[in-house]
């Protein structure tokens, strides 16, 4: 039997959520679950009757019943008392509290009323909860009152409160909106429409219409409408809300392009690759909504602490209404449980870390590296060392010429020239990297003429009607050439290093030495830096020899390095730094990485590596670039402490508040009237999204 996808809705805002648990978009409250009813042909939902709650309902809610407040509180016996104001009287005027605040209670309350019907049918009680039990006792009792001829009602108290809470939930929409509107922005970063190339002329076609394998113009300043590959053109392309990359891109011929980005000053003409779902874009939001809706540590703490906190609340009011009602009179109970209930409501303690998390998973997009799982961001501040994979992580997995050697009096670039013009003719790793060197040097490569490769020790050919010779110390050997002292301390020293040696020969001399080694990325020299400025230790992992690795880790200045590892032992490696008490977050790219990254305390893919490496990480760097591990570090403490301080503003206020929603200070004199309760309670729920906002200004 097919599974039914399950379906959510906010307590609040009951839009339907298909399959997905986690957080209203619109006010951040946690998803209930909702049961489906077959009626009729057709499914109704219990909940799309109050489709388009929106924030500027709430609004209108607000400003409707403050109008309405205000006669009710004019007409109310405690500001007739402080003002010394009489409010004009006429037949009947005394019941214009009871029928405005009973507009209030039924226009403006009303949604609270449903919002707890919601959670209670989900077993969930929380925030509305609390408020249509405060709200619904203060109404039941005025009623009660002036149908009995009294005149204690909390009409004012009601009204007030129905008018601040709405008040709070239209600024508690607007600021948590706000905050999560990064990720629904990169949904309109496609335009609507591509100019594809169909035959010999173009067509502006709906993006949908596209297909894989069409051709596509972009005009200079346009944006790309899928992710392909460059035919035709040269332009630099502004990546930045991709990868992070604040530098347009360089594009030419076969250079990829990602949807989305946007083209300079060129035009373009790029074959599609990815389209919809499959592009890069579509795929960098499902890894936000996915961390958006999954929990972390802290926060599945402050959903337990939410409800226990609503238990202590319905708890202590119905304490403090049975204690009143022995000491005084039931109004005044009444009142005090109304303060006590509307206090604790868990609303800021909701958003508190939901709201953070959300904004941090969707700045990590912004910064270059996705978060798969919120548990891997959270635990990257506790990091103790990084375990880089040497190839294609710290380096660039590409051979590249390191030093030249040339033999007496030679010079360098005859060398290169010579290794170039021969190697020009080779497809080997080696013989590319040589070349590619000379063409960066802007060094002539002449022709050449019975190009022969030499199996296992280099190749040969004639430059200027003179035979040359490239390749290995056996080919040196074969030819019966022999090093002068100096060079061969040279040869030696880079040899010890773990760098590759090929020679250039004449038929009747030798010209010089070229080394090569896996060259170091520039970047991961800031990499290191920055980590150790966190206090991080690094650690480098490869299967490559000692020489090797000891001269890649002395060049980056990394703590520790473990050589000729095979790929079946590196999680033995990542096994054993944690055997030493220490946290660690392993980076790589390749299949063989896979093991080791899942064992490891923090996972972290680079985005140009294998699917498989992705699938086995928590966190996966957009970009081949180590530095910004640094990011994810700095994000993940600034996450945490924008946590643990929405924390204190969340509940901090409980402990002195609630005593005093209570009475406890009743006897001096001091209250805190359900109004003035109102307003703490929206006022810690706006700190809360205002102090999570905060988040996105912080530079990484």
């Amino acid at each position: 039997m097919k599974e039914q996808t399950k379906i959510y809705t906010c307590p609040m805002h009951p839009e339907i959520h298909r399959g997905k648990e986690g957080l209203c978009p619109e006010c951040g409250m946690r998803l209930i679950p909702v049961t489906k009813k077959k009626v009729g042909h057709g499914e109704h939902d219990d909940f799309n009757k109050h489709k388009g709650h929106s924030t500027n309902i709430f609004r209108n809610k607000f400003w409707i019943s403050l109008v309405l407040s205000i006669p009710v509180v004019l007409y109310s016996d405690i500001v007739q008392e402080l003002l010394q104001f009489k409010a004009p009287t006429f037949p009947g005027s005394l019941y214009v509290p009871f029928v405005l605040a009973s507009i209030i209670f039924f226009y403006g309350g009303w949604v609270f009323i449903v919002s707890a019907f919601r959670e209670l049918k989900a077993k969930l009680p929380g925030m509305m909860t609390l408020i249509a039990l405060a709200i619904s006792v203060a109404y039941v009792y005025s009623v009660y009152i002036i149908l009995s001829g009294g005149t204690e009602t909390l009409f004012w108290e009601l009204a007030t409160l129905i008018t601040i809470m709405l008040l709070g939930h239209w600024m508690e929409m607007r600021a948590v909106s706000g905050a999560q509107s990064a990720l629904k922005e990169l949904s309109k970063l496609l335009p609507d429409e591509a100019e594809v190339i169909r035959g010999d002329k173009t067509e502006i076609v709906p993006l949908a219409e596209l297909r894989s394998g069409e051709m596509v113009l972009v005009k200079p300043g346009g944006k790309i409408p899928t992710d392909g590959v460059v035919v035709e053109g040269v332009s630099d392309v502004n990546e930045s809300i991709a990868t992070g990359e604040s530098k347009p891109v360089p594009k030419k011929q076969e250079s990829e392009v990602i949807a989305g980005t946007i083209n300079g000053d060129g035009t373009l003409k790029i074959k599609v690759t990815n389209i919809g779902e499959n592009t890069f874009l579509a795929g960098v939001m499902r890894l936000v909504a996915e961390a958006q809706s999954s929990k972390s540590r802290l926060q599945m703490l402050s959903d337990r602490a939410a409800y226990y906190l609503t238990i202590i609340a319905v708890v202590v009011g119905g304490v403090t209404l049975v204690v009143w009602l022995a000491l005084a009179d039931p109004a005044f109970a009444v009142e005090r449980m109304v303060a006590v209930l509307v206090i604790a409501c868990p609303h800021a303690l909701g958003l508190a870390i939901p709201l953070v998390a959300s904004i941090s998973t969707t700045k990590a997009a912004q910064n270059g590296f996705l978060v798969k799982q919120r548990l891997a961001l959270e635990a990257a501040r506790n990091i103790d060392v990084v375990l880089f994979d040497k190839t294609g992580t710290l380096t660039k997995g590409e051979f590249g010429v390191d030093a030249i050697i040339p033999v007496g009096s030679g010079d360098e670039i005859k060398v290169l020239q010579y290794a170039a013009s021969v190697d020009s003719q080779s497809e080997h790793p080696i013989a590319r990297a040589i070349v590619t060197e000379a063409k960066k040097r802007n060094i002539k490569i002449p022709q050449v003429k019975n190009f022969q490769r030499i199996a296992g020790k280099g190749a040969r050919a004639t430059i200027e009607e003179s035979r040359v010779f490239v390749g290995s110390q056996t080919l040196l050997s074969d030819l019966k050439f022999t090093l002068d002292t100096q060079t061969q301390t040279k040869v030696d020293q880079l040899s010890a290093q773990g760098k590759t040696i090929i020679y250039v020969i004449t038929e009747n001399s030798l010209l010089g030495a070229i080394a090569l080694a896996d060259i170091i990325r520039e970047e991961s020299r800031e990499a290191v830096k920055s980590l150790r400025d966190f206090g991080i230790k690094t650690a480098m992992i490869t299967g490559d020899s000692e020489d090797v690795a000891k001269w890649v880790a002395g060049e980056l200045g990394i703590d520790e390095y473990f050589a000729k590892v095979l790929p079946e032992q590196k999680s033995e490696k990542v096994r054993l730094l944690q055997s030493k008490g220490q946290k660690v977050a392993m980076v790589g790219d390749g299949v063989n990485d896979a093991p080791a990254l899942t064992q490891a305390d923090l996972g972290i893919a680079i985005g140009a590596g294998t699917n498989v490496a992705i699938e086995s990480a928590g966190i996966i760097l957009v970009r081949d670039d180590p530095r910004d591990i640094a990011k994810i570090i700095k994000l993940s403490r600034l996450t945490y402490t924008k946590m643990i301080q929405n924390l204190f503003w969340a509940t901090g206020y409980n402990i002195v508040a609630i005593p005093l929603a209570a009475g406890v200070l009743a006897s001096k004199g001091i209250f805190l009237q359900p109004a003035l309760a109102a307003v703490f309670m929206s006022l810690s729920t706006v700190i809360v999204a205002v102090n999570a906002m905060m988040l996105r200004k912080k530079t990484l």
